[in-house]
C-alpha cells in the first residue's frame, strides 16, 4: 500500500507543521490521507511507528539528494558546493532534517527512537522500525558517499579527501545552526575550500 503510505506521511509532516508532534492526532491524520484509521494503524502500528517512518523517509530523501548533487556537477569543487547548498537548503526548508543533522530535537518534534524487534510485516516500516542515524552517522554517511564520488570506485581512500568532505559538510551545517547574516553563501566558500585543497594536490 505504498500510495496510502506516502499520503500518509505527507498528512503526517503537514501536521506536524501546524502543530507540536504530541498535539498531532492520528485520526486527524488519517481523515486529511483519506484512508481509515485503521489503515494508518494496519500501516505502522502506532503513532510511534509513524514518527520512526516519517523521519526515516526525511533522512532518506535528503540522503537522495545529496546523492543527486553529486552528480550533478563534474569538478570537485562543484559537488561539494552542491552537496554544501543542499545541505543548507534542505536544513533551513525542512524541520526533521535539521534536527537529524544537528542532533537538536525540540519537544515540537517526533523523537527519534528504534522499535527493539520490529514485527511489522510492512518492509518499510521494518527499515523505519530500525531507527534514524544520530546526526554523528548523517555526517558520516554524507562524508562517505562525496568521498566515493570524487574518488572513485576501487581507490585507495584518501585521509586528506576525507577530511576535505567532512570539512565541506560541516562548514555547511555551520550555516544551518548559526545563519550568516552578511549574506555569504555556503556554497561559495566550500567551493573555495575544496578549489584550494584540489590545487594543492
Amino acid at each position: 500500500m505504498p500510495a496510502a503510505r506516502e499520503s500518509l506521511l505527507d498528512a503526517a509532516y503537514t501536521a506536524l507543521a501546524r502543530r507540536p508532534w504530541p498535539g498531532v492526532r492520528m485520526v486527524d491524520v488519517a481523515a486529511a490521507a483519506g484512508v481509515s484509521r485503521q489503515t494508518l494503524y494496519n500501516e505502522f502500528g502506532s503513532k510511534d511507528g509513524l514518527a520512526r517512518a516519517l523521519l526515516r523517509r526525511e533522512t532518506d530523501g535528503y540522503l537522495h539528494g545529496v546523492e543527486r548533487a553529486l552528480a550533478e556537477e563534474r569538478e570537485p569543487a562543484d559537488r561539494l558546493a552542491a552537496v554544501a547548498a543542499w545541505t543548507v537548503g534542505s536544513a533551513r526548508t525542512n524541520m526533521l532534517v535539521r534536527a537529524a543533522l544537528t542532533g537538536c530535537w525540540s519537544e515540537r518534534l517526533p523523537a527519534p527512537s528504534r522499535a527493539a524487534g520490529s514485527t511489522s510485516s510492512v518492509p518499510a516500516q521494518r527499515r523505519a522500525d530500525a531507527g534514524v542515524p544520530s546526526a554523528g552517522e548523517l555526517l558520516a554517511l554524507v562524508r562517505d558517499r562525496t568521498v566515493l564520488a570524487l574518488g572513485g570506485r576501487g581507490q585507495v581512500r584518501d585521509p586528506d579527501l576525507a577530511r576535505a568532505c567532512e570539512s565541506a559538510v560541516r562548514l555547511a551545517l555551520s550555516y544551518v545552526v548559526a545563519p550568516a547574516g552578511n549574506g555569504d553563501d555556503p556554497a561559495e566558500l566550500v567551493r573555495g575550500a575544496i578549489g584550494r585543497w584540489v590545487a594543492a594536490k
